[in-house]
């Protein structure tokens, strides 16, 4: 039977996390949220990096994203400065994930993209940290502890993140006007693509 406290501590959670979301709103930056979303929305190419649970999210954000059609693939850190990094070119964009904004795998891709002309967006809590300094647009990103009782697991911060993401694409289906017929001809597959192409 399931230790009293460890029930406590699981139903927890929920308090947690809804309130982290709740919370995330006054964070919410309009003027900056309208430039990532120009520049995403008039990007030829999308890339996204990010390490650990930041870097399993941004593949996350690259499906979102190739769900409506703009062409995004997550970059592996470790590939980025092995020759990954020729997948973008001038006018492009990358987007950064890392709550600290100092995660050192990702401070050369940075400079190969200042390089090459690619516009970065970076999400973080950290809007001191190198990768927002050198990024033309920061999301902030709210966390307001992890779940677990030593709040080090990476469990609100990907909530945290997940949701900036869904902001992101929701809005850009309304930006680029992306209608369920153009998602229907490219998700034929599972329940989803039998309801959107029941006839």
């Amino acid at each position: 039977m399931m230790n009293k406290s460890t029930l406590e501590q699981v139903k927890n959670v929920f308090a947690i996390e809804s309130e982290c979301i709740r919370e995330m709103e006054k964070y919410f930056d309009e003027e900056a949220f309208e430039k990532a979303i120009n520049l995403l929305k008039n990007a030829t190419r999308i890339g996204a990096s990010g390490c650990g649970h930041s870097g399993i999210l941004c593949q996350h954000f690259a499906h979102l994203m190739c769900c409506i059609e703009l062409p995004t693939r997550f970059i592996s850190p470790a590939e980025a400065v092995h020759g990954a990094t020729g997948y973008l070119k001038a006018g492009d964009v990358m987007l950064f994930a890392s709550r600290g904004g100092k995660t050192k795998e990702l401070l050369p891709i940075l400079d190969i993209c200042k390089a090459k002309g690619v516009s970065v967006i970076t999400v973080t809590e950290n809007l001191e940290s190198p990768l927002a300094l050198g990024a033309d647009v920061v999301l902030k990103q709210y966390v307001n502890r992890e779940t677990d009782k030593y709040n080090s697991q990476g469990t609100t911060s990907t909530t945290s993140l997940a949701v900036i993401f869904h902001l992101l694409q929701t809005a850009l289906i309304e930006e680029t006007g992306y209608k369920n017929e153009q998602f229907a001809l490219i998700h034929p597959g599972g329940a989803v693509g039998e309801r959107l192409n029941k006839k």
